[in-house]
């Protein structure tokens, strides 16, 4: 058994009729039921992921080379 359900303020694209359209929530496919209309539901693009620090890779890191560093001791300083 197809379960089909009528889409609110929808018009059909054929007659312009508004309140006609059935979708058929098995297979996806709307249809008019005033008129011979009849599609399969348009498939949404695959929103692609927005580039940011975590995943646009290694490629922009830049590597800082390592520098030796001295430390003082600060009583040293004061005895002066």
């Amino acid at each position: 058994m197809t379960r089909k359900r009528f889409i609110a303020g929808a018009v059909c694209p054929k007659c312009a009729l508004m309140d006609t359209i059935v979708v058929d929530m098995d297979s996806d496919k709307r249809e008019c039921v005033s008129c011979d209309f009849s599609e399969d539901r348009p498939q949404a693009p695959k929103p692609s992921e927005l580039p940011t620090r975590v995943n646009r890779g290694l490629s922009r890191r830049t590597e800082t080379p390592a520098e030796a560093i001295t430390l003082l001791d600060p009583l040293d300083f004061e005895k002066k």
